[in-house]
């Protein structure tokens, strides 16, 4: 996520004091992606070292605002302009877990499925629901929208998760078949040696 760039796309729309950062970025996102204030203005002092905001008064109250320069807009409209790369994916916690699980004995790797299974599929219901209070209460703004937009990203990564999921269930009984014809098979067992069965005519000669 990027922050710089969040607090950027903020700045063009006016100077800014660090506070109304905070609450505009978590307005925007649904609190998401909390910020805290201490976050916001680490990130300022580094946007004002590379010449990409700078200090535009305080009020009367003492709150130092910020503003975007021109090389802080051309700097915005580049990241709008460019893709999000793909080339470095960020870590995922649920993959490298399951990663781990597989190569580990005595993990129960299918129970650790399962579990996320039930967990995301709360999740879904729990964002689905927020997405139709956000419908019903949209009055047309961009702060509604982005709101929506995030959302339903949530709902589209959470429907996908829990595919990989089942994915990964079908995944491990495939390998466990594989694993058990590959396994050698055990020798049969000798049958018993019989016992000499006596002549009913011992008598005979």
């Amino acid at each position: 996520m990027s922050i710089r760039h969040g607090l950027l796309a903020l700045l063009d729309q006016g100077p800014r004091y660090g506070y109304q950062l905070r609450t505009e970025f978590e307005a925007r996102t649904g609190a998401t992606w909390p910020l805290n204030v201490g976050q916001v203005y680490t990130t300022l002092g580094r946007l004002e070292r590379d010449g990409l905001v700078e200090a535009a008064g305080e009020d009367d109250e003492g709150h130092q605002f910020y503003a975007v320069t021109d090389e802080g807009r051309v700097e915005l409209r580049r990241w709008f302009d460019t893709p999000v790369p793909r080339t470095n994916p960020p870590r995922d916690e649920l993959a490298i877990k399951l990663a781990m699980a597989v190569a580990i004995p005595g993990v129960d790797v299918a129970a650790v499925v399962h579990g996320q299974r039930r967990h995301s599929m709360q999740a879904l219901q729990d964002y689905t629901r927020l997405k139709g209070r956000a419908l019903a209460a949209d009055t047309g703004s961009g702060g509604d929208l982005a709101w929506l937009l995030v959302l339903e990203q949530l709902i589209f990564q959470t429907e996908a998760e829990i595919r990989w999921l089942d994915h990964c269930e079908s995944r491990l009984a495939q390998h466990a078949e594989r694993a058990a014809a590959a396994a050698p098979t055990e020798p049969a067992a000798a049958p018993p040696a019989r016992r000499a069965v006596k002549s009913r005519d011992r008598g005979r000669t």
